[in-house]
């Protein structure tokens, strides 16, 4: 049935209804094989109006997955109102100089596209779906969006309204409070991974100027390392063309920052963030990592992760969660390294009165993996594991986009994903065991606990 879909067409007389129903199920779906054959051959690539575009043709037919970056994320704004990258973003889809953000909407709701922005630590993301015909249209709409933000006041201040308030419900989150301590715990002030609190962010919303945004998106809107990918039924003189035409004589933007490795900081080694009637406490364990994607001794580490912690066969799920009963879930994760160096964690969730044991048994796990190692035939089974992940993951257009999006924002290429099966099978057990001990060490690891944890203080509350 899916393979049948994915080869199907979608024929332009079908009601919009229809078109969006078919556009969803066909976009995540490849012609059998394309994830197994050579990528890195068939992308084609060149520098348009400044902009870097990857086109790559697969055997869905009719739809086209967009995916794309710029180097204008939060941590571009550090030194400055640290708000100001995510309001500029939630502003571009709220009307340009040429159109209202209703014009636009009815546009993309006619024929069934869609058009997304999102703002990480580094870089506006960009996701879009829709049909072959329909390509020059929605290129030419983010092009819009991108390059003439409409910026109205009355937009402003709702997108200011807007923030605060997702900030402030994501401040009740447990997990959010850990992963917040976590970061400020293990990244050096300065590190781009090193985000503001929530506090820190709600006053830097409460003192955002318009003219601070529109200053913000004037220096970090380019062409300047702009990536576009497309995946799909794709046809690339046609892409081409409406690119050129949809950047010509755009300018400016800026390169990611590559930042010297986190220094460490003078954070208590453990903490605890008390909250007050929650059913679960949020625990991590973790440290920096010191690596970037796709340095020597990267995948040794990742798959020594991935046996620790990475799925329901690994040891971390198999012994804490499975045998002992005692966690609703847990992994292990090598995280936040595409533009520097990244960070190395176990996130777990405990009920309160299960928390000691809990924390204990994951202790336990991950002194005997840092200290014995994995065995030669966990990695063999492993590196099955992963490469089929990963050949699963390539057979949607939608993580085709991403990964090849990924592999240039990482530095190391489409060429990449033709390499990556390859680097695992060639995997030897001194080399992932090595990898544990050389970047890793449990007794100087970080361990946050968030949540109403029995026996801690109240924590301030938050604004």
């Amino acid at each position: 049935m899916n393979f049948f879909l994915s080869l199907l067409p979608v024929p332009r007389s079908l009601p919009r209804a229809s078109r969006l129903l078919l556009l969803a199920a066909c976009s995540v779906l490849l012609a059998a094989g394309t994830a197994f054959a050579q990528i890195a051959p068939k992308v084609v690539r060149s520098k348009i109006a400044g902009v870097d575009v990857l086109i790559y043709r697969t055997g869905v037919q009719d739809v086209v997955t967009i995916k794309g970056s710029l180097p204008a994320g939060d941590a571009m704004c550090a030194s400055g109102n640290v708000a100001l990258a995510t309001l500029c973003g939630q502003l571009l889809d709220q009307g340009t100089t040429k159109q209202s953000k209703f014009a636009i909407a009815e546009k993309l709701e006619r024929v069934g596209a869609t058009i997304e922005f999102n703002v990480g630590s580094q870089s506006l993301e960009i996701s879009a779906k829709c049909l072959k015909q329909d390509v020059p249209l929605v290129i030419g709409l983010i092009a819009e969006e991108l390059r003439h933000p409409a910026f109205s006041e009355e937009e402003f201040t709702k997108a200011k309204a807007q923030v605060a308030g997702t900030i402030q419900r994501q401040a009740e989150s447990t997990d959010y409070r850990a992963t917040e301590a976590f970061k400020q715990a293990v990244y050096s002030p300065g590190h781009p991974n090193r985000d503001a609190t929530s506090d820190e962010f709600l006053a830097a919303l409460e003192s955002a100027k318009l003219d601070d945004v529109k200053a913000f998106h004037a220096k970090y809107f380019g062409p300047a390392h702009c990536t576009l990918v497309l995946v799909g039924d794709v046809d690339a003189p046609v892409i081409e063309r409406e690119v050129a035409t949809a950047f010509a004589g755009w300018t400016g933007g800026a390169d990611y920052l590559r930042a010297a490795k986190s220094t460490g900081t003078d954070a208590p080694r453990e903490q605890t963030i008390f909250m007050a009637d929650k059913t679960s406490v949020s625990v991590i364990i973790g440290q920096p990592s010191g690596l970037h994607y796709g340095d020597p001794d990267y995948v040794a580490l990742r798959a020594a992760t991935s046996i620790l912690g990475s799925d329901f066969t690994s040891r971390l799920v198999h012994h804490v969660r499975d045998t002992e009963g005692l966690t609703y879930g847990i992994s292990s994760q090598l995280t936040r390294d595409d533009f520097t160096d990244g960070e190395w964690r176990i996130s777990a969730t405990f009920a309160p009165k299960l928390l000691s044991q809990g924390i204990s048994s994951t202790m336990k796990q991950l002194t005997a993996w840092y200290d014995q190692g994995v065995t030669a035939d966990e990695l063999e089974k492993r590196k099955t594991n992963l490469v089929g992940h990963y050949k699963v993951a390539l057979a949607t257009t939608e993580g085709m986009a991403g990964s090849l999006l990924a592999s240039v924002n990482r530095g190391v290429g489409p060429e990449w994903l033709d390499q990556y099966p390859g680097k695992i099978n060639a995997l030897t057990l001194p080399e992932v065991n090595g990898a544990i001990k050389k970047h890793l060490n449990p007794s100087a690891m970080v361990v946050i606990r968030a949540g109403t944890v029995p026996g801690a203080p109240p924590s301030p509350a938050k604004n």
